[in-house]
């Protein structure tokens, strides 16, 4: 066994010190591998930072209420005394100011992006005082709040980075009013920070919403009131209402996008990856044919076949291995934290987010690279322990 693992160490030293004198087929097998680790872990930190916008900040004790039916708010409506029912159900936390509990309005308007100046639709949420405790995330970065029944806005960080004329004090026109910037807020990375807010009983006439809400965002007393606040409002003859909990409505939200862009992340890696392959292939029947003679003198003074396939394999998952580290680095350098926008299809409005490249998806980049090298190193090995040597020894 040892003599054994002496000449894997041996063969292996000798490939690996050879690797300079093919440094141009080297380095195109180390690129190509690069370019698809790059592309994996940058297609698949778009997926990331899209689930992490739309339920990072959703809790188990916030419940959202739609009408029976709604798949999603711009579907939803509920009228005034429905949603006071639903503020007074049991299991609402209560702050001195009353029920933790914001009946909301939702509007989409147009917003010409920073970087192309076409118009961008950007949801606009009305919202109720209680909408601040309900979201105990929320911090003002710039500004203040928005006064209830004045024609004030509070714009999300994310919304101020990627759409043009949302800075404090900038004044916009949407439905029938004048509109004023005053203030920007975060939400730890959530949703919100896409939304523009304002006072929901000021938007309601704007777009001649009547009496009308389209949803209740309650803050329950835990995570355990669920069941009972659910059961309340369902069993209600008064009420026709849909109960779910904030974390499971976004999750279901995030879900489609995220499954589409995951598969044609899959699907590009796939084609890069062959291509990624075949270049490792060319590679290392090249460094085969080029130690022809090395490896049938070796097979001459008693090295077995096992310690030369183990040889150029080592090469070739070495030059993967290089070339995932540098596609893995290159991918969270110039992609985390990237911000951008894309279009929620659950609401048909932008949601902003950033790039995540994870510690996992880096990994699975780097295991990608090593099937690659695995694959582009294995038919090669074959070919150098089938060898025959004595036709290997007449080039000598």
């Amino acid at each position: 066994m040892l003599r054994w693992l002496s000449q894997v160490a041996t063969v292996t030293w000798v490939n690996l010190r050879t690797i300079t004198e093919r440094r141009g087929a080297s380095l195109a097998t180390v690129v190509g591998v690069a370019g698809v680790v790059i592309v994996f872990v940058a297609v698949f930190s778009i997926a990331e930072g899209v689930r992490h916008a739309l339920t990072s900040q959703a809790t188990g004790d916030t419940a959202i209420v739609l009408r029976s039916g709604s798949d999603s708010e711009m579907m939803s409506g509920l009228g005034r005394d429905d949603t006071r029912i639903i503020a007074e159900a049991p299991g609402v936390r209560r702050s001195a100011s009353g029920p933790m509990a914001s009946a909301e309005l939702y509007v989409i308007v147009d917003v010409p992006k920073r970087s192309t100046g076409t118009d961008a639709n950007v949801p606009l949420r009305g919202v109720q005082p209680a909408a601040f405790e309900v979201r105990d995330e929320i911090e003002i970065l710039d500004g203040r709040r928005f006064e209830p029944g004045k024609n004030e806005i509070l714009v999300g960080r994310a919304a101020a980075s990627q759409f043009a004329g949302l800075d404090v004090g900038n004044r916009l026109r949407w439905g029938q009013n004048e509109w004023t910037v005053v203030g920007v807020f975060a939400a730890g990375g959530g949703l919100a920070e896409s939304e523009i807010w304002c006072d929901a009983g000021v938007l309601q006439p704007a777009y001649r919403r009547g009496d009308s809400f389209q949803s209740v965002y309650a803050r329950l007393e835990s995570p355990e009131a669920f069941q009972p606040f659910k059961d309340a409002l369902t069993s209600d003859p008064r009420l026709d209402v849909k109960v779910i909990r904030e974390s499971e409505y976004y999750a279901a939200q995030s879900e489609g996008l995220t499954t589409l862009i995951r598969a044609l992340g899959i699907v590009i890696t796939f084609l890069m990856g062959l291509g990624a392959v075949f270049g490792s292939l060319n590679t290392m029947y090249a460094a085969v044919a080029t130690r022809t003679r090395e490896i049938a003198t070796l097979r001459a003074l008693g090295f077995r076949a096992g310690p030369v396939v183990l040889s150029v394999l080592a090469e070739s998952l070495v030059l993967a291995l290089i070339g995932g580290v540098v596609g893995a680095a290159v991918a969270y350098v110039g992609f985390n934290g990237f911000q951008t926008s894309t279009l929620n299809w659950s609401t048909f409005s932008q949601i902003s987010f950033s790039f995540t490249v994870t510690p996992l998806l880096m990994a699975v980049g780097l295991g990608c690279a090593v099937v690659m090298g695995w694959i582009g190193g294995f038919f090669p090995a074959v070919r150098a322990a089938r060898l025959p040597v004595a036709t290997a020894l007449r080039e000598l």
